[in-house]
């Protein structure tokens, strides 16, 4: 029997794109000014071990909505677009009788690097490749400038933005939940923002925002190297130009933080002037960090704790212990089977992250052994030599280059930076094969071959649009 419609809760998805855990003021960042996350995290659930199980925009979304991982679900770099055929979210959502709303960066659609703003990469036409959310439409599949941007509703004319780009979405955002509240239906809205991604100049950064950090003396964190990272793609790479701008880029970055704090601050006001508080699920995360020089390295698709540890605050007023933490593994794949349990609604099958509502809710019970994670390649083109696979359980990060099989191991409780590797110490070679015995375990149950990154583009791949990954009994994934 379907639960009564009027006592189902709202859903409200709310995430930022590209940042880091460590740039989150309740996380303890010195230089964050963030306020009302700091305020969700006293009156929710501070999900702290959660990570992005594909730390870059495309292949984070799609594991969001299908539940799926980049090897089942096959969206193995940026500039992809996303076989329809998947059970996700949106489908739930719709079919279950609630009011969906999708505002903002899709990156599900694109199959063109280097024109992005073509609207034949950034309209996504209603139907399927919008996986299920059939409801209010303002999206564009990405463009990461804030000022002259557009979005689509449901034909191919650009709507362009008049203002900040984060602004104008959550004004729409708003007012989407006002109407959706005079309908007496549940909802279901997920706001997808675009900062704080770079560019990180003032002529993308609101003028208030920027010039509240430009006295601030933003220091990278003790692991910053400036010896490039020889297995970072080019999207990774250091160069002059970036270490000479570093300071600039980091104040623009925790501007539009605490720009993407202030609109955060507008829905949570929204939420309680309506009453909706007690009535909905209100999340904030994001899709992976910024390495900002860590570890050798810049931007993301790393399993270096400053890429792959996003935020991950969740409230339910009345049902989430307020001011709570859970050192839990919360991993991409396991977000649509919690809300989605946490909605009482079905999880599809087809999904291959586990339940976390128990924790949600304050109670103890099942868990993930590891977040497993999947670096497939190059972030945005066809290129070989940087892939990688890797899992982080509550202590310890494990991980594995396919180039040489070079390993790498680290005790997160006792090394917060990640700059002593286990890997080389004798002492820690059992821990070592544990933990290379799990992964390899994994990635045989998911038929993850470990493939080079050209691999999947002559396999899976036609005109870079995703054909279907088909598993078999014998680790070969065919086109259908």
């Amino acid at each position: 029997m379907q639960p009564d419609s009027r006592v189902r809760p709202n859903l409200v998805y709310l995430f930022a794109d590209q940042l880091r855990y460590h740039a989150c003021g309740f996380a303890g960042d010195p230089w964050a000014q963030t306020p009302n996350m700091d305020l969700l995290a006293k009156q929710g659930i501070d999900f702290t071990n959660a990570t992005s199980c594909t730390p870059v925009c495309a292949a984070h979304r799609a594991s969001l909505f299908t539940g799926k991982y980049q090897s089942s679900h096959g969206m193995v770099i940026n500039e992809l677009r996303l076989s329809p055929e998947h059970r996700c979210f949106g489908h739930v959502l719709t079919q279950s009788g609630y009011d969906t709303a999708y505002i903002g960066k899709w990156h599900l659609w694109a199959d063109e690097l280097g024109n992005h703003r073509a609207v034949r990469n950034g309209f996504v036409p209603p139907g399927p490749y919008r996986l299920g959310f059939d409801g209010y439409w303002a999206g564009y599949n990405f463009n990461h400038n804030s000022y002259n941007a557009f979005y689509f509703e449901d034909t191919c004319t650009p709507i362009p933005y008049q203002g900040y780009e984060a602004d104008i979405q959550t004004g729409m955002a708003l007012d989407y939940i006002q109407q959706a509240v005079a309908k007496n239906n549940p909802f279901a809205l997920f706001l997808s923002w675009g900062p704080p991604h770079d560019p990180w100049g003032a002529d993308n950064t609101p003028a208030e925002y920027w010039e509240m950090f430009q006295k601030t003396d933003i220091q990278p964190r003790p692991n910053f190297s400036d010896q490039p990272d020889p297995y970072a793609d080019q999207w990774g790479q250091l160069d002059d130009r970036y270490l000479s701008n570093l300071q600039s880029s980091m104040r623009g970055y925790y501007a539009q933080t605490a720009n993407i704090d202030w609109n955060l601050g507008r829905v949570m006001d929204c939420l309680d002037r309506l009453g909706l508080a007690e009535s909905t699920i209100l999340v904030f995360t994001s899709d992976h960090g910024e390495m900002f020089g860590s570890q050798g390295r810049r931007a993301k698709n790393i399993f270096y704790d400053e890429a792959c540890h996003v935020p991950f605050l969740l409230r339910q007023s009345g049902r989430t212990p307020a001011g709570s933490t859970t050192e839990v593994c919360l991993n991409t794949v396991d977000i649509m089977p919690t809300l989605l349990s946490l909605m009482d609604l079905p999880v599809p099958t087809t999904a291959e992250g586990e339940d976390l509502s128990h924790w949600a809710e304050g109670r103890s019970g099942p868990e993930p052994a590891a977040a497993f994670m999947q670096g497939m390649g190059t972030t945005a083109a066809w290129a070989d030599g940087s892939e990688w696979r890797g899992l982080k359980d509550r202590q310890f990060t494990y991980a594995i280059y396919r180039r040489d099989r070079e390993e790498l191991l680290f005790d997160n409780l006792a090394d917060h930076y990640q700059t002593r590797n286990l890997a080389e110490d004798a002492n820690w070679s059992s821990t070592l094969r544990h933990y290379r015995e799990m992964l390899l375990a994994w990635m045989q149950s998911q038929n993850d071959t470990f493939e080079a990154c050209t691999w999947h583009r002559d396999q899976w791949m036609n005109n870079r649009n995703i054909m279907r990954g088909a598993k078999d009994g014998t680790h070969d994934l065919t086109l259908l």
